[in-house]
């Protein structure tokens, strides 16, 4: 992988070839960050949204945190991998990966490592990469101090709208939480996932929370700030249940909902989850149907609850 300027897209065909080096599920390549793909279609169109040129298209699912370091990533792979099988088609783009050198695995490959069993097919999985800086900052701060360009909401709206095109679900996982910063004039996820919306895709935001103290609090600012920009909040995944929870976890079963603005609580991972023998049993065990697996809330809040 390197960086330079410019989108690099780095699909790789049905039978595996791709433009850069990979094994068959990935192709890599210069642009502005990493591109990585396993595109092609499987037949067949189950989109769920209209594009204004009248087209059906995917779902477009963003994927933010109450803060850094809450579990987005394996969340993401875990609606990857139960979607997966599913039999749907799914992609996982990341607009912009920092902390991470050129050449080292990224986000997007941690997914393809979780999730990738789970593909039905080996054009049924597709990630991208659009910009990849070198520190661990915000993307505005990364880029900057790298000289690398800023990813700009709109390029980021034509590649979702792109994927969701050729797939079933297009996942799009966000740096941080909700109002980090991309660029210079301060867009932030939101505001992708607003531009998605202008293009006629009706995006939608999934919030990966935290289990204990303090994620009431974060989990309200978050859905304010999307209530207050006309994003959808379909529901909250704790990223990393504890093996052994303390009164505030299992008091936040309940609470979360409500610090969510009525949003349902879909899922709970448990932590360490992506060490998991089979993590797509994991993962089907651990989300709700709307995220294609069995969990069920109720019953697992009678379970773990406070009561």
């Amino acid at each position: 992988m390197s960086t330079g300027g410019g989108r690099h897209d780095g699909t790789t065909d049905r039978n595996g070839n791709g433009n850069g080096n990979g094994n068959g599920n990935m192709g890599m390549g210069t642009g502005m960050g990493t591109g990585m793909g396993t595109d092609g279609d499987m037949g067949g169109n189950a989109g769920s949204g209209t594009g204004t040129d009248g087209s059906t298209r995917g779902r477009v699912l963003f994927v933010t945190g109450t803060g850094t370091e809450v579990g987005k990533t394996v969340t993401t792979a875990a609606v990857t991998a139960s979607a997966l099988r599913a039999g749907l088609r799914v992609a996982v783009l990341k607009p912009g990966q920092t902390g991470v050198a050129p050449g080292e695995p990224g986000d997007a490959e941690e997914v393809r490592r979780l999730a990738g069993p789970a593909a039905k097919a080996p054009d049924s999985l597709t990630l991208r990469e659009l910009a990849r800086y070198p520190e661990p900052l915000a993307p505005d701060t990364a880029a900057r101090r790298s000289g690398l360009p800023c990813l700009a909401a709109e390029d980021v709206a034509k590649e979702v709208a792109d994927l969701a095109e050729r797939h079933d679900l297009v996942l799009v996982e966000g740096a941080g939480g909700l109002l980090v910063r991309y660029d210079e004039q301060g867009r932030t996820l939101a505001d992708q996932a607003r531009a998605v919306r202008e293009l006629g895709l009706p995006a939608e935001v999934l919030l990966v929370a935290t289990a204990g103290l303090g994620t009431l609090n974060t989990t309200a600012l978050t859905a304010e700030a999307l209530a207050a920009r006309g994003l959808p909040l379909l529901g909250v995944v704790v990223g990393a249940w504890p093996d052994s929870p303390g009164l505030a976890d299992r008091c936040n079963l309940a609470d979360l909902p409500r610090a969510a603005a009525g949003a349902p609580l879909l899922g709970a991972l448990p932590e360490q989850a992506g060490r998991a023998a089979d993590f797509t049993a994991l993962a089907v065990a651990a989300l709700a149907p709307a995220l294609h697996g069995d969990w069920d809330a109720a019953a697992f809040s009678a379970e773990h609850g406070a009561g």
